[in-house]
């Protein structure tokens, strides 16, 4: 089982029309919206009502909104490193409607040595009937030169519930069928009909600390991918904000020399202004 600390701090945000809720998106494969958030993560003066908006509430904000980040690292001496990300998401409301557009590209090297190479995009769309019941429909893509499968697709829809809405707390799932390309490094793919299992917990446990829980478990005949990312978000000021996350990765069915899991803790301090 692999474990790995993150310390990640973006070097640019810029806001598009208005800023970016945090853990908001309800996507299909919850470990590639996740990450869009830990590289763009954008902090302002109503960062906790921001969040609660879009977890506790079924409506964007109508129109257009959305953000784009740029974050670099680099060192020298003993080991020569280099860290690039780039990611961005678009909303887009109008009315019961609500569209989400994500996309971003991680690469690293160590020594001269390249062992990050990550593309994502997402899409998702949503269509309220009430407060509680909703439609979904998704796509993502993710290329990995680095994992067992180079390329994991999914197409899918289905129905979708706001289990409970207080004021502090909210949960809500969504489940249905799909199509899932999945092609492994040897260049070996196959098209497989799929389905996929989503929750998404999110709780206020004072004014300036929440907690998320999001999980997606998606199947098919090549494998079934379980995700799991726990959080703490913590308001130091107004404008600055921490989030401690720990994040499981687990495969049914890995190819060799890859193990069942891969297990990472993430610490997040961002600087909005």
């Amino acid at each position: 089982m692999k474990k790995r600390n993150v310390l990640a701090a973006s070097a640019l945000a810029l806001l598009v029309a208005a800023p970016v809720f945090a853990q908001g998106a309800l996507v299909g494969v919850d470990t590639l919206d996740d990450r869009i958030d830990d590289i763009q993560e954008d902090v302002t003066d109503d960062l906790n009502n921001a969040d609660k908006r879009d977890r506790l509430s079924n409506q964007y904000a109508q129109g257009w909104t959305g953000s784009v980040a740029l974050g670099f690292t680099a060192t020298a001496g003993n080991t020569d490193t280099a860290d690039l990300d780039l990611a961005g998401r678009f909303r887009y409301g109008n009315g019961p409607w609500n569209q989400t557009f994500g996309f971003a590209a991680e690469f690293a090297e160590d020594n001269g040595v390249r062992n990050k190479e990550e593309i994502y995009a997402t899409y998702d769309v949503n269509r309220y009937f009430n407060e509680q019941f909703y439609l979904f429909g998704l796509g993502s893509v993710r290329y990995d030169n680095f994992d067992a499968n180079k390329i994991d697709a999914f197409l899918g829809f289905g129905p979708g519930y706001r289990v409970i809405n207080e004021p502090n707390m909210s949960w809500r799932v969504q489940a249905g069928p799909g199509a899932r390309y999945v092609e492994n490094q040897a260049g070996v793919g196959s098209t497989e009909v799929a389905g996929i299992l989503s929750s998404r917990f999110y709780t206020d446990i004072t004014e300036t600390v929440s907690l998320s829980m999001d999980t997606d478990v998606l199947f098919s005949d090549a494998d079934t991918t379980i995700y799991n990312d726990l959080g703490v978000n913590f308001k130091v000021t107004d404008r600055i904000s921490t989030r401690v996350s720990y994040r499981t990765d687990w495969n049914s069915d890995p190819q060799p020399g890859f193990s069942n899991a891969d297990n990472s803790l993430g610490v997040s301090l961002v600087y909005g202004f």
